[in-house]
């Protein structure tokens, strides 16, 4: 027979909007890659804030540690190392610490890319190219292979490719780093097919302009602030704003999106 307390505990707890829900990704665990700042601090942010633990992580350790110490002082469960995307060694070991220190992986957000050169087409190099599509399409591959078995061992999960508007709307300017985005929406498909009957979704964000420190060679060059901004956008957008979409589609409100390139870009239209 339950008692007065038990009584007034469940009534309060069943008129109390959320009190008995937990959080969407409450146990989870997530690898962000490129997450030291800009959009992927946001998404490890904003995880971790959703119940997720979270791996962060990128090439810079003093500015992995940096960030870690931040969100852990905003009360959340990160952790952070070291990780070159482009070396197999740092993919490896980004992958051990997390099993290493939370004996699973759950989602894997890929976002570290680099972009060696902006300017005419023509005028970039062969070893541009290879570094260009080295880490921001053969690399993300690769990790994925690498992370694949250990989300399956969950029985689901969920994968997201940060790509760009620029996919979509290349431009010679930055000509090598935005066919690399194309690519990655492709990648993006690909995966979605391959990996569906072991319950991992893939799914994509193309981000448009964003307020960071990475979006400062579009403000800082005049040739793509005409051909740019005219397409739709009215300000830039902050990390924030793509940060809940990515929490989202890593949620099992969003278990029939699969194979989707979400447009997070404030207006900007542009599809293949």
């Amino acid at each position: 027979m339950l008692s007065l307390e038990s009584l007034t505990n469940n009534c309060l707890m069943s008129i109390m909007p959320g009190a008995s829900s937990q959080k969407p990704l409450q146990h989870k665990v997530a690898i962000v890659t490129g997450s030291s700042y800009g959009i992927g601090l946001a998404i490890a942010r904003r995880l971790a804030r959703d119940g997720a633990h979270v791996l962060l992580s990128s090439r810079n350790l003093e500015n992995v540690e940096k960030a870690v110490q931040m969100l852990k002082a905003e009360g959340l469960s990160v952790s952070g190392t070291q990780c070159h995307v482009g070396k197999k060694e740092d993919r490896d070991k980004l992958v051990a610490t997390a099993l290493e220190q939370y004996g699973k992986i759950d989602i894997l957000i890929c976002n570290a890319a680099v972009n060696p050169f902006v300017g005419p087409i023509f005028e970039t190099t062969e070893e541009m190219w290879k570094k260009v599509f080295h880490v921001n399409v053969i690399s993300t591959f690769f990790l994925i292979k690498l992370v694949v078995p250990h989300i399956q061992k969950q029985g689901s999960g969920s994968i997201i490719i940060c790509s760009s508007f620029i996919g979509y709307i290349p431009h010679p300017y930055v000509g090598p780093y935005s066919i690399t985005k194309t690519a990655l929406l492709g990648l993006t498909n690909v995966l979605a097919q391959s990996l569906r009957f072991m319950n991992i979704r893939v799914n994509g964000l193309a981000i448009g302009l964003i307020n960071t420190s990475f979006s400062k060679v579009i403000r800082n060059t005049p040739v793509l602030q005409s051909k740019l901004i005219p397409l739709g956008v009215y300000r830039f957008g902050e990390p924030e704003e793509c940060a809940g979409i990515a929490s989202f589609l890593c949620s099992e409100d969003a278990s029939y999106i699969n194979g989707e390139n979400i447009a997070v870009t404030g207006g900007i239209r542009g599809r293949l």
